[in-house]
């Protein structure tokens, strides 16, 4: 099969959806490739490379879109474009097919096969060839890279000769594989970064990369993630006020906001009202990555920055992936590359459509003249259910006190008993046993008993190899005192006695300091 990829036509587009690397991959497969002159000089890869990586480079799109069965393209395409395809042919690229509905009749009426790489379904083997997440990820890095363009100090706190800068405080609204990227770049940058997601479970992501998640004082079930591909699902009236409230706490102390909440197929909520731009500090900066879906902020317009008239910088730019066309086409061709795999299993050249796979068939929008958008659930969930967790009630510290004491008297119990059955049966050996044999015996029975209680009864987490040894030679120092209490000399027995005094002070003292040391180490 040959692939091609034409020139992308829609203004400001730089990305490509085939490198020269991605190139090479697809001949592994079989496959030739063909590409427009000039389709990735935007992305900083010419022509000559290209025909390095034996690329055959065709001077026009009507001359590809003739000589290709494969047409790999980044944006959707446009009316002139979907009547270049022919029967047979397949499309892949980004389709919006939910909006695009007539662009989708046209392709199908041709008889070509599309799929829509927005609509490869979010499972774990399709990770590879998810290019929302992609793009995303390129959208949250470049969102605090905008920002930081636009925002007038530093974002890491800094003292200097000349004076004390403060660190910038950064507030990520949506904690998705945009809103992550985001956190990981502002943290990065040393500012002081918060976020909020509906989905608390995401909240040990978040703090795992260094920034704080903002918790509402409400409580709402929701939706499990796995019913809607991971995405966040919509929230009560409740939830959305207790949210709008916290974030009106927030907006005059932050100085960056980015917000990045977007629900597939549905408007863009709003989330940042315009009572909150007007509580910001003048030179503050809001980044708007769900102004192509009528944004989160009121303020934002599409496509543009604006300044308000108290001095906030709103930015609604809908390209920040083709801002980085370099990285983001080499990240999208490798998408395209992977699906080629799936579509290619014997790695022979010959496309093997297979409906029947839970990836191809929800990518597939159209196929054999006929639309087949939208596609039935897949066959395994998007993500694990996750087990709904019962919540575990705080105990009272009279109730800990009462638990405590119990476990105590339970413990002392274990112990009398064990030693009055003990008692018992070394009297019991002693009335048929001979005295030579009884002294022996009860020496072998107290070491027993002694190693038991210092070493063996001991928690593992008190066990230094220090304490090992010292508890060790103190038990062997205690063992050889107690034979020598018997003695019929005072002096000998003063110093046995002294000897095992001073060791269980070494033993015991030695557990009492270990345990505050590993208390230094605990949460409280």
């Amino acid at each position: 099969m040959k692939i091609g990829t034409p020139k992308e036509i829609f203004e400001g587009e730089n990305r490509v959806a085939m490198t020269p690397e991605s190139a090479l991959q697809l001949q592994k497969l079989g496959h030739s490739c063909v590409i427009e002159t000039g389709a990735g000089a935007a992305a900083g890869f010419d022509d000559a490379a290209y025909e390095a990586a034996d690329v055959e480079v065709v001077q026009s799109a009507a001359a590809l879109y003739e000589a290709v069965n494969v047409v790999a393209k980044v944006r959707p395409p446009s009316e002139e474009e979907v009547k270049h395809l022919r029967a047979g042919q397949t499309l892949i690229s980004m389709f919006n097919p939910a909006g695009n509905t007539e662009l989708m009749e046209a392709a199908a009426a041709k008889g070509a096969t599309v799929m829509a790489m927005d609509m490869v379904p979010r499972i774990s083997r399709a990770q590879k060839m998810d290019a929302l997440s992609s793009m995303a990820n390129i959208a949250g890095y470049r969102a605090v890279i905008e920002a930081g363009n636009n925002f007038g100090r530093f974002f890491t706190g800094q003292i200097t000769a000349a004076g004390k800068v403060p660190p910038a405080k950064v507030l990520v609204v949506g904690a998705g594989v945009a809103g992550l990227a985001a956190i990981g770049t502002s943290t990065s940058l040393g500012a002081i970064t918060l976020a909020f997601d509906v989905r608390p479970e995401v909240a040990e992501q978040v703090e795992s990369m260094g920034a704080e998640f903002v918790y509402l004082d409400f409580e709402e079930e929701q939706a499990d993630g796995s019913a809607s591909g991971g995405y966040a699902s919509v929230s009560s009236p409740e939830f959305r006020e207790a949210q709008l409230a916290k974030f009106r706490e927030l907006a005059p102390d932050v100085d960056i906001v980015i917000t990045t909440a977007l629900i597939p197929n549905r408007e863009a909520p709003e989330l940042w009202t315009e009572d909150m731009v007007q509580a910001m500090k003048p030179g503050s900066v809001i980044v708007d990555l769900a102004a192509e879906k009528g944004g989160n902020c009121k303020l934002t317009k599409m496509d543009e920055k604006i300044v308000t008239d108290n001095g906030v910088t709103i930015i609604g730019y809908t390209d920040f992936p083709s801002r980085m066309a370099t990285q983001a086409s080499t990240l999208y061709a490798t998408n395209i590359r992977h699906l080629m795999a799936d579509l290619t299993p014997e790695k022979d050249g010959v496309i093997n459509h297979d409906m029947e796979d839970d990836v191809i068939r929800g990518a597939t929008i159209t196929h054999e003249k006929e639309v087949t958008f939208p596609p039935p659930p897949p066959k395994v969930a998007a993500i694990a259910a996750a087990p709904k967790k019962e919540k575990v009630k705080e105990k009272t510290p009279e109730e800990k006190r009462a638990e405590e004491l119990a476990a105590f008297k339970q413990q002392t119990k274990n112990q009398v008993t064990l030693l009055a059955v003990g008692a018992a049966l070394l009297l019991s050996v002693g009335l048929v046993a001979p005295a030579s044999f009884m002294q022996h015996f009860i020496v072998f029975v107290l070491a027993v008993f002694v190693g038991f209680q210092v070493i063996w009864g001991v928690a593992h987490s008190l066990h230094t190899p220090l304490m090992a040894v010292t508890n060790a030679i103190s038990s062997i120092i205690i063992l050889g005192a107690l034979m020598q209490i018997g003695s019929g000399s005072w002096l000998v027995i003063l110093l046995a006695a002294l000897s095992v005094f001073m060791c269980g002070i070494n033993i015991f003292g030695g557990f009492l300091v270990t345990r505050r040391m590993l208390a230094m180490f605990q949460k409280s």
